[in-house]
């Protein structure tokens, strides 16, 4: 299967995708869509002969806990209203907690690493064979970028993605940026990851830019393609031709001619590296990029007992210090935590303003260091909807804002969504609500 170049479609440049020279395929957030109709523009493209392949956020294979049965079946009727050849999702965990553990459900907002340990290599193989079995397209998986690392981990990530591929068939979406990012955070030598991969598997590659801010690499996808991931990219083209290769933004875009210019660059790239051929050193993998066959999946065995128990623990407890300031559990980077724990809370603010936009508007200048205080201290437990309610709900009991008006407004914008609540947590925010409303 050759998609050719490609672009993340997001809704913010549907008109810029649109207009763009050369482009063969998108890509969109599967969350993002309905699943019973299209926007517009990707309707548009799709009548052109563009493929559209979703791009899942919310899974977490890597997570404990065995899919969310919903979850699938909102990502395989995605797949089936594009008409698309694959799907895909990340290799992480995006929440913790619960029945395994005994404790409230936890949620990240973000992608979090697994560790490449045996332990967690069998709960994700698992994993993605019920995911396998409920998609009616295959499914690939893409490597993350991590602010920091599990203490313990017994393979690399090359070694790790190779065995996941060996057991389960899938295929592998590789994210150049974020081998790139491993390397400067986590000193991971992306040729070596290269090395180490299945390349046959490889279903497309990732290109996205970042920054990096005292000697921490963030992959914002929110700056242009830097020199350094664009040499990864070479890297990975010298050793195999990808079927396809696509550009992703997700905020802070720019106009049309900056977005064709990266296009363009990543194009030269793969050019100049497909001249280039890296020998291959004895027990090293080699080969075309066709991706691994579905069928060709190994006998599935189960995941020994007691395994998803230790998982749920070990996620839990990250998760917990990262968004609920309990104690950091042995052997991480307490400053890489204190990091990754602030950019999980400056995300939660961003995307809360993005999807509740009324929010700042009616806050004012003081919407992100009052987001940051309660986030601090409410850990999100649902999606981003419920955190910007939860937290206009927080605001309010506090007795907040000070600007009657302001009050009185985010009051109404607060009662117009809740919808019905149970009346425990909601009584002391009813009083006061009927007092404002009354007094006003």
């Amino acid at each position: 299967m050759k998609l050719g170049i490609g672009i993340g479609w997001r809704p913010e440049i549907a008109d810029e995708v649109e207009a763009l020279a050369g482009i063969d395929w998108v890509e969109a957030v599967a969350e993002n869509l309905c699943a019973d109709h299209l926007p517009d523009s990707l309707v548009r493209l799709r009548e052109r002969g563009v493929t559209v392949v979703p791009h899942g956020v919310a899974l977490g294979l890597g997570g404990a806990d065995r899919p969310d049965p919903g979850r699938l079946a909102s990502l395989a009727a995605r797949a089936e209203l594009l008409g698309t050849p694959l799907v895909t999702e990340h290799i992480a965990f995006v929440r913790a907690g619960g029945p395994l553990t005994a404790s409230p459900r936890l949620e990240a907002g973000h992608l979090l690493p697994v560790p490449r340990t045996w332990d967690a290599l069998d709960v994700l193989c698992e994993n993605v064979r019920i995911a396998q079995d409920s998609l009616p397209v295959p499914l690939a998986l893409e490597n993350i970028a991590a602010l920091i690392s599990w203490p313990g981990e017994e393979l690399t990530e090359g070694q790790f993605l190779a065995e996941l591929v060996e057991r389960t068939g899938v295929r592998l979406l590789i994210d150049v940026a974020n081998l790139h990012t491993n390397h400067v955070n986590l000193g991971q030598d992306p040729a070596k990851a290269l090395d180490e991969l299945p390349v046959e598997a490889i279903a497309y590659v990732h290109v996205a830019g970042g920054v990096e801010k005292n000697g921490v690499w963030h992959d914002t996808h929110a700056h242009p393609v830097s020199a350094p991931v664009l040499e990864v990219l070479a890297e990975l083209r010298s050793r195999v031709d990808p079927p396809g290769v696509l550009l992703e933004r997700d905020d802070a875009f720019p106009p049309g001619a900056e977005l064709a210019g990266e296009l363009d660059a990543i194009r030269a790239t793969l050019r100049r590296a497909a001249t280039v051929r890296v020998p291959a050193a004895a027990g090293e993998r080699t080969g075309t990029a066709d991706p691994a066959p579905a069928d060709g999946r190994t006998t599935a065995v189960p995941v020994p007992d007691g395994t998803r128990d230790r998982t749920a623990v070990a996620q839990t407890a990250l998760l917990s210090a990262l968004v609920a300031g309990t104690p950091a559990p042995e052997g991480f980077d307490h400053r890489r935590l204190r990091v990754q724990s602030r950019a999980l809370a400056g995300k939660r603010a961003d995307v809360v303003a993005k999807v509740a936009p009324e929010l700042p508007e009616i806050l004012g200048d003081g919407y992100r260091a009052a987001f940051l205080a309660y986030a601090g201290s409410r850990p999100m437990s649902g999606g981003y909807r419920r955190d910007a309610l939860d937290f206009a709900e927080h605001v309010l009991i506090a007795g907040g804002p000070a600007d009657p008006a302001a009050r009185r407004r985010l009051t109404y914008w607060w009662q117009d969504r809740s919808g019905a609540r149970p009346p425990g947590r909601t009584t002391r925010l009813v009083r006061a609500a009927r007092a404002v409303l009354v007094g006003k």
